[in-house]
């Protein structure tokens, strides 16, 4: 029984020692792996420094902002497209699909400018007939005329007797009896001279007649606008009877806004529809871009001249035009919703494999419905963000990342150009106003109002000074003028002038 006892107590402590020493083996190689580090916990590669408000000026070290009352922040290495390239942002496929980030190519076509614009059909004035009395008469007979009537070329207007007409006639043939054929001939010549009409002049030799009332018809098919002669009339040489207006061709006179009229070309087709005459579209082109604007609308008047086959166009009518103009050729094209417009330029954001997005900078030329030329900055097939872009703008800016110009693409033939060697310009210099508030050794203390140029507000900052001269006779308190220049190591004091003393 004691055996029994003695062999249950030693497993009962065997089981407690290895029990013991399970638990301690374990919780040391857990402390052992605690205290080892780790690789997320190593030091990460600094690329540079910035202030998150000015992200595009970088800094070589850490340190106070001199834009802001705040620390620079560090921009990592793995912050940007997943290794050193710190110019584009990577989003995760899953965040962009929630954002709804949509893309589009950039694509290579022509540039066709559509405008719409409302017109008013007028009279072709270019299309008139001026009716006239050829010699002085008397108006026998007037036909049923009246102003607004449409006629044919050859109708009569009116009948004239023109009595030196009716002389000339009557020497003519007395001297065509005489057989005297130089007479005759001079005879002929006189009456051409007084105006009388071909026809006039063959009807009197043949008949041996005289014919001393004349009837005087319209020249020409169209709507009678004038007409100024009366039965009993006496009418002189070159009076003008009436005035017809042909219908063959009619203008439509467009107001084109003035900021649109750079789209408009002599000769460029141009589509009408007339409430009048619901579907159906009459073809036309520009012939005049008249030189005068109406001060009341801002508007050009243009020119169309529409055929007016049937007759149906009349002068009075309104229509609405569609002019269409493709001014730019083989030029690179992007929806124009892509492009972000900024107080300096215009950018895109450029979608990269891998999830990347890159801030460019882009020229951009016309632009036509949903679509905008660019001029350079993009190259064919590359794709651009049409949706969402400007949250991508925003965390590219946050993380530091400015637009920089991809290389030149040439508009005209796609080729791809060398970088341009562009000189370095010296940093313009900023100024304002402020107090002295401390001059240290190198530095000077300022309360300066904004610097407006440079897009930073008042405050109390430390800034250091090109050479120590510049504070020499300057005294705390004393109102200055401060100008800086932006350098690598941040604003830099190069000009520094007394405009008041300290109180």
């Amino acid at each position: 029984m004691k055996k029994i006892i003695i062999a249950t107590t030693l497993l009962v402590v065997l089981a407690a020692v290895a029990s013991g020493a399970y638990w301690l083996g374990t919780h040391q190689g857990a402390g052992q792996r605690a205290s080892s580090p780790t690789p997320s916990s190593a030091e990460r590669k600094v690329l540079y420094w910035y202030d998150p408000m000015v992200p595009q000026q970088h800094f070589d070290k850490a340190g106070k902002s001199p834009f802001m009352d705040m620390a620079l922040v560090p921009k990592y290495a793995e912050e940007g497209s997943g290794g050193t390239d710190a110019t584009s942002v990577k989003i995760d496929p899953r965040v962009t699909q929630n954002l709804g980030i949509r893309t589009a190519s950039v694509t290579r076509g022509s540039l066709t400018h559509n405008l719409q614009a409302t017109g008013v059909l007028a009279f072709n004035e270019r299309d008139v007939s001026i009716v006239q009395a050829r010699a002085a008469g008397f108006v026998e007979r007037v036909f049923a005329r009246a102003p607004g009537d449409v006629v044919a070329a050859g109708s009569p207007l009116v009948q004239l007797l023109v009595p030196e007409w009716s002389g000339a006639q009557q020497e003519f043939l007395a001297l065509k009896k005489s057989g005297d054929a130089t007479l005759t001939n001079a005879a002929r010549q006189r009456m051409q001279l007084l105006g009388m009409p071909a026809q006039l002049i063959q009807q009197v030799e043949r008949s041996g007649v005289p014919h001393p009332v004349v009837t005087v018809s319209f020249p020409m098919d169209g709507v009678i606008r004038e007409l100024d002669v009366r039965a009993g009339m006496t009418v002189t040489s070159g009076q003008t009877l009436a005035k017809l207006n042909g219908l063959s061709t009619v203008w439509l006179d467009v107001a084109v806004p003035e900021a649109q009229a750079q789209q408009i070309r002599i000769g460029q087709s141009a589509q009408a529809r007339l409430p009048a005459l619901p579907g159906e579209v009459i073809a036309g082109r520009v012939t005049d871009i008249l030189p005068e604007a109406n001060l009341d609308t801002r508007t050009l008047k243009v020119r169309v001249e529409l055929p007016n086959k049937n007759g149906h166009l009349r002068p009075g009518l309104t229509a609405q035009v569609q002019l269409a103009n493709t001014s730019e050729q083989n030029r690179l094209l992007v929806p124009t919703e892509a492009i972000i417009r900024t107080g300096k330029g215009a950018m895109v954001m450029v979608a990269e494999s891998g999830g990347h997005y890159r801030p460019v900078e882009v020229q951009i030329g016309g632009e036509a419905g949903d679509k905008t030329a660019v001029l350079s900055g993009l190259s064919e097939g590359q794709k651009v963000v049409t949706s969402g872009q400007f949250l991508i703008d925003s965390d590219a800016s946050l993380q530091g990342i400015v637009a920089a110009a991809a290389p030149d693409t040439s508009a005209d033939t796609g080729a791809m150009s060398a970088p341009a060697q562009v000189p370095s310009a010296t940093p313009a210099l900023h100024e304002a106003e402020g107090r002295i508030v401390a001059i240290g050794k190198g530095d000077v203390t300022i309360a300066h109002g904004p610097f407006k140029t440079l897009g930073m507000p008042g405050m109390t900052m430390s800034y250091p000074l090109a050479h120590a001269q510049l504070a020499q006779g300057l005294k705390v308190d004393d109102k200055v003028r401060v100008g800086v220049r932006q350098t690598d190591s941040g604003l830099v004091i190069e000009h520094l002038e007394k405009i008041g003393a300290a109180k």
